[in-house]
């Protein structure tokens, strides 16, 4: 066997040898005690500087103050990205750190798990905490226990953008804190507060453990957007100008939300760009549940408010509808007999975009609400991203499937729908949609027309009736029927040659498609009549009413609708003939049978009523006109509105009446009351606004 050898390396290596390893060396560094350090007295820990500009909102930071007084107290301010919540953090915790210099004002960044650790890191130091800088100190627990020491005194924490649940309640994955969650380590001492900024309601709620403690932030009212508008520029001279930069359209609104100026009081690694901040939450909201982020992109196309809740359950996503096209009549929807409600999926979906403050919900809980500017940022993402005709194609057959006719039945309806069509102007889609497109706003204008609305009525049609000419051709019933609706508004807004036209081009093409007696032919023809009688040209009109009177009798009955309103028409034009006996006996039977066919409160019926109460005020028969026109300007206001050109024509015809009874004062103020609402309603040029505004200026004379 060798023998083994030394080998020395002199004095310096004194007492080491090269030799065979019989064991570990051991390397653990024994670092020698801290030194105790002193307790600082406290002092406010807030990372960004308090805004001079800053407008206080109400009285949210009265209710922060009271419920931050009562002992281990812990409240949320809940809100979409943007709307202010970090300056509200920020400017109480200064007004703390003010007012109450012997109480410690802490702030910790929620964004990530490591910048929690970094909060309570600071803390750590801020307060010389013995043995923080071990190699192996738990850093949360030794935060906690102080925290938890009432003889530390009274503090406050701030968590601000608390907006991940993964972050205070996911694993840490941190062997020397037991991989205990960071919400763990937030105590519930008596002597301290903890004030959460979060987007995420449902976060809030598992953070402050009562619906009471969570307080939601808004947008700005304007009057509070208005004061921080002038403090940033400076006072405006014409508050009218200030308010029309609040309300820029969405392209303006789009680049002033994209852009990013950089501030000083929100943390370093947040955009300060709205259409950024809001957009987080979008995605965020997408990875957690695809389904519920379809739902968002699907209602940012609705009008912002009164969003039904049955529109959007009632057909389930990616589903089509089944409904009837154009009709020269009507345009109904046809029932499959399915129930197309969706699962409970649909609930979980509204729930999550709530707890994420992207929707709001009424006190009935039957409609929803969203904040314009994040439909705008939810339809910029859908445009980056290629999806944006995806959702609004859907939008457009579903409100399509959802929005009937105008006819009276259908009011209830499309008056709780309306607002959402109007917006459907400015979706324009492309290929085989363009016809559902049309039909929705053939269907909107109708409904238009029959509530008085002729100025939004017009570019309904007039975009329907062009789409369709040229996608289905200029003689499509489709087009075809939009020419005639859209005749019916220019007849109401006294453009009777331009409505004339349109009656006859359709008229004609009924003849020749449908045959004369048909019932789409007589209507039209009846139509053109009108117009013919508006412009007093009684014996074109009496001739035209005469032939379609004798026809519909026959074809469609005596007292079908399209027969009374024939006759109704003519007795109009034996008024003015001065034919009283034969218009009123026309007339009565209208009215009886309209009460029979509608119903008393019709308002086909009504006109009726008045038709016959105008007849008699020709007369001289004042009581019996009266009788009449009271309860039918009542009932028309109830109905249609005091705005409505029938309810201003009733309210017209009353004061005639008061006028000749001698009440001139009376009569005076209900036809100046009638011009100013005619001259808001039908525009100064129309020939009721004209008649009325003669009348008031002769009376007063």
């Amino acid at each position: 066997m060798a023998q083994m050898v030394s080998t020395s390396f002199g004095p310096r290596n004194q007492g080491f040898q090269v030799g065979p390893n019989y064991g570990s060396i051991n390397t653990e560094f024994h670092l020698p005690p801290e030194r105790p350090e002193s307790p600082p007295a406290p002092f406010a820990i807030i990372p960004f500087s308090r805004d001079p500009d800053f407008v206080n909102r109400g009285d949210i930071l009265d209710q922060i103050d009271q419920r931050c007084s009562e002992p281990a107290a812990r409240v949320a301010l809940v809100g979409l990205g943007g709307v202010g919540k970090s300056q509200l953090a920020i400017e109480y915790a200064h007004r703390i750190a003010a007012g109450q210099p012997d109480t410690w004002v802490f702030w910790v960044h929620a964004g990530t798990q490591a910048r929690v650790e970094e909060g309570f890191r600071t803390i750590a130091d801020a307060v010389k905490l013995p043995g923080r800088n071990q190699p192996k100190a738990n850093i949360r627990q030794l935060v906690y226990g102080w925290l938890c020491n009432e003889r530390n005194g009274r503090w406050i924490l701030v968590l601000d953008s608390a907006d991940d649940a993964g972050v205070l309640y996911g694993p840490t994955g941190d062997d020397i804190c037991n991989d205990r969650p960071f919400a763990t380590y937030l105590p519930q001492s008596q002597n301290g507060s903890v004030m959460i900024t979060t987007r995420d309601k449902d976060l809030a709620f598992r953070l402050t453990g009562r619906r009471h403690n969570m307080i939601e932030v808004g947008p700005m009212a304007q009057i509070d957007a208005l004061t921080l508008l002038e403090k940033k520029l400076g006072l405006f001279p014409d508050t009218d100008v200030a308010a029309d930069l609040l309300r820029e359209g969405e392209r303006k609104r789009s680049r002033l939300l994209e852009h990013d100026a950089g501030d000083l009081r929100r943390d370093g690694g947040a955009s300060n760009a709205i259409l950024t901040t809001w957009q987080i939450s979008f995605k965020h909201v997408r990875s957690k549940r695809r389904s519920a982020a379809d739902l968002l992109s699907l209602m940012s196309f609705f009008d912002r408010q009164g969003i039904p809740i049955w529109v959007l359950s009632r057909y389930g996503f990616f589903t089509r509808p089944t409904r009837a096209r154009f009709s020269c009549i009507a345009n109904s929807y046809i029932d499959d007999g399915t129930d197309n409600d969706i699962d409970g999926g649909f609930e979980d979906d509204i729930a999550m975009l709530r707890d994420y403050c992207l929707i709001a919900v009424d006190e009935a809980g039957d409609e929803f609400e969203m904040h314009g500017l994040v439909q705008l940022s939810t339809r910029r993402w859908l445009e980056a991203f290629g999806q944006q005709e995806t959702f609004k194609q859907q939008y457009i057959e579903r409100m399509a499937a959802s929005f009937p006719t105008g006819e009276y039945e259908n009011w209830a309806t499309c008056r709780g729908l309306f607002a959402h069509v109007q917006v459907v102007l400015g979706y324009r889609p492309s290929g085989e949609m363009i016809e559902t497109w049309a039909e929705l706003l053939y269907n909107g204008g109708w409904y238009a027309w029959s509530q008085g609305r002729y100025d939004i009525a017009e570019p309904m049609l007039r975009k329907a009736e062009e789409a369709c000419g040229k996608m289905l051709g200029k003689e499509s019933l489709a087009t075809l029927s939009c020419m005639s609706m859209f005749a019916r508004v220019l007849n109401a807004q006294g453009r009777w040659e331009e409505a004339e036209k349109r009656f006859v081009q359709v008229m004609e093409t009924f003849k020749t498609e449908f045959g004369v007696d048909h019932p789409c032919t007589l209507g039209i023809m009846g139509d053109l009549a009108a117009t013919f009688l508006y412009q007093d040209r009684l014996e074109e009109a009496k001739k035209l009413l005469e032939q379609v009177l004798e026809a519909s009798r026959i074809k469609l009955g005596v007292d079908h609708l399209d027969t009374l309103k024939s006759m109704a028409n003519l007795a109009t034009i034996y008024g003015k003939q001065y034919r009283w006996e034969e218009a009123e006996k026309l007339e009565v039977q209208v009215l009886e049978a309209s009460k029979i066919k509608l119903g008393v409160d019709h308002p086909d019926t009504l006109r009726s009523m008045a038709n016959l109460a105008s007849t008699f005020l020709k007369q001289g028969r004042w009581e019996d006109a009266e009788t009449l026109f009271v309860p039918v300007m009542e009932t028309f206001k109830a109905k249609l509105g005091a705005d409505h050109p029938d309810t201003l024509t009733s309210m017209a015809n009353l004061a005639f009446i008061w006028k000749d009874q001698g009440r001139d004062t009376d009569a005076l103020a209900l036809m100046e009351a009638c011009a100013k609402a005619q001259q808001r309603v039908l525009g100064p040029d129309h020939r009721d606004t004209r008649s009325s505004s003669a009348i008031v200026a002769k009376w007063r004379s």
